[in-house]
């Protein structure tokens, strides 16, 4: 849940809630279904989008090692499983707080920056296309803070090639 909402939440022994603080809940609780449909949409369509970022991914990369390729694309299921949870619960620190956990040792174990720049690309693209506008909405800012995440940490040196 958004943090702002953790902290009202836990501030109910101490007082009722200001009106910009319900006004805040109420913005959330009048977004869940939207949220909610778009999230549904991601895990019953999640196999065909990442198929097809996997065959979009290995014909603008054939040059690159298939298990490259392929740890990409479980980071970045792994990734977008993350993201969609963030929106869901309209909470974009909860994918910075997963993301942070595994993308920094993932980046400087293996040297897949390239790899990753262009899948998160890709995919980004992919859930922008399948989903409504209004369902992409709400994904895609939380997809891009994901995305700037990574490349952030892109200038981590690579230990192992």
């Amino acid at each position: 849940m958004h943090s702002h909402l953790e902290t009202i939440f836990g501030e109910a022994e101490n007082r009722y809630l200001t009106a910009q603080e319900l006004s805040l809940v109420n913005q959330y609780v009048e977004s869940l279904p939207v949220r909610m449909e778009a999230y549904r949409f991601l895990k019953d369509h999640e196999l065909e989008i990442m198929q097809h970022v996997a065959d979009q991914l290995q014909a603008v990369m054939p040059q690159e090692k298939t298990e490259n390729l392929e740890r990409g694309i479980r980071n970045a299921l792994l990734m977008l499983r993350y993201c969609a949870m963030g929106m869901l619960l309209n909470d974009e620190s909860f994918v910075k707080n997963k993301l942070h956990g595994w993308l920094n040792a993932t980046l400087s174990f293996y040297n897949t920056q390239q790899i990753n720049t262009t899948l998160y690309r890709l995919l980004n693209q992919q859930v922008s296309a399948a989903l409504s506008p209004a369902h992409a909405s709400l994904i895609t800012p939380v997809l891009g803070m994901a995305q700037n995440l990574l490349q952030q940490n892109a200038s981590v040196p690579a230990l192992v090639s």
